[in-house]
């Protein structure tokens, strides 16, 4: 049985990663909206992809401010948290199992349950940590991270009007494992992802700290980083995973949706085991769309993981802080 110390500090871990979750996916909501309506649209958003496949179908959305404007006319505000409750119901088990785990791994590896002895750990041991959390998080809350692809992918006239139409058009056409489609390329993606996610944030926080230490005579301790460092911390750590991983993640989402209804006024949809596999769906979206196909929604993608993970990171600091306090 675990001693009272350890389960509290699992405790804080998992609450705190709840609500910093929570609080990262309602404020970031729209940007996803935005880059799953890209990656989900077959049609190439390139002129030149355009041009060399001959193709005079137009595709919806061209760019991310053409597509704010036309989600805020067609649909409102509220279409741009479309597809929230999921998220919700999705992203708070994750960030809740994620920054268990990986405290967990990290009291392994480092003999220590003090977050402080934490920074310590070599960045080989960051990454392996972090991806590790991130796959086990992952696999926990799936079945909702693809109600929220389904979800937020459509607009109006809705083909799906809630969660539960959504369930059961998936168990019609697909069963019980239609609610893990796409879980593959997410496990590939989410080694790499978290990995770096994890592995740079807690390598950019020892370069502040070096540079306070260098710059103020602190002691280099987490306690010696501002809000703002920690915010700039987790901003660059998310935008470097994103870079990397980007094209896995649209792979992701055309399995998540293959087979499913789509609205003609959105493009065409993926019909049912259009992909074989991974590796050929890459084929797939690289012949039929170029390399844009795969990069297909990077800029709201980007611009959203960059808040995203400053935000995730921030919130869960204060958040562990507060309930250390109060428990402590």
């Amino acid at each position: 049985m675990e001693e009272p110390s350890q389960m509290r500090r699992a405790m804080i871990d998992a609450s705190a990663g709840a609500i910093s979750g929570g609080i990262s996916r309602t404020i970031t909501s729209p940007l996803d909206v935005i880059k799953i309506r890209f990656q989900v649209q077959l049609e190439p958003t390139s002129s030149w992809t355009l041009l060399r496949k001959d193709l005079s179908s137009p595709s919806k959305y061209t760019g991310m401010f053409q597509a704010t404007k036309d989600i805020f006319r067609e649909e409102g505000i509220r279409g741009f948290w479309r597809g929230n409750v999921p998220a919700l119901l999705m992203v708070m088990p994750y960030t809740a199992i994620q920054f268990t785990v990986l405290h967990k791994l990290k009291t392994f590896a480092s003999g220590s349950s003090k977050s402080e002895n934490h920074i310590n750990l070599s960045p080989y041991l960051s990454y392996v940590s972090g991806a590790l959390a991130g796959c086990a998080a992952t696999v926990g809350s799936y079945p909702f991270d693809l109600l929220r692809t389904i979800l937020a992918s459509q607009g109006e006239p809705k083909v799906y009007p809630n969660m539960r139409s959504a369930l059961i058009d998936i168990f019609r056409t697909r069963g019980f494992p239609g609610l893990y489609a796409g879980l593959s390329p997410t496990l590939v993606e989410i080694i790499p992802y978290a990995g770096l996610q994890f592995g740079t944030y807690d390598t950019f926080k020892r370069w502040a700290m070096a540079w306070n230490h260098l710059h103020y005579s602190t002691t280099t301790t987490e306690d010696s980083l501002s809000s703002f460092q920690l915010f700039l911390c987790g901003l660059a750590a998310g935008t470097c995973a994103k870079l990397v991983c980007h094209p896995l993640d649209v792979v992701k989402k055309r399995f998540q949706i293959e087979g499913l209804q789509r609205h003609p006024r959105y493009g065409a949809r993926v019909e049912h085991r259009a992909y074989r596999n991974m590796h050929d769906a890459l084929r797939r979206i690289f012949r039929a769309e170029g390399w844009t196909g795969l990069y297909k929604g990077i800029v709201p993608s980007t611009v959203k993981a960059a808040p995203a993970g400053a935000v995730t990171f921030v919130a869960y600091e204060f958040a562990s802080d507060w309930m250390e306090s109060i428990l402590t």
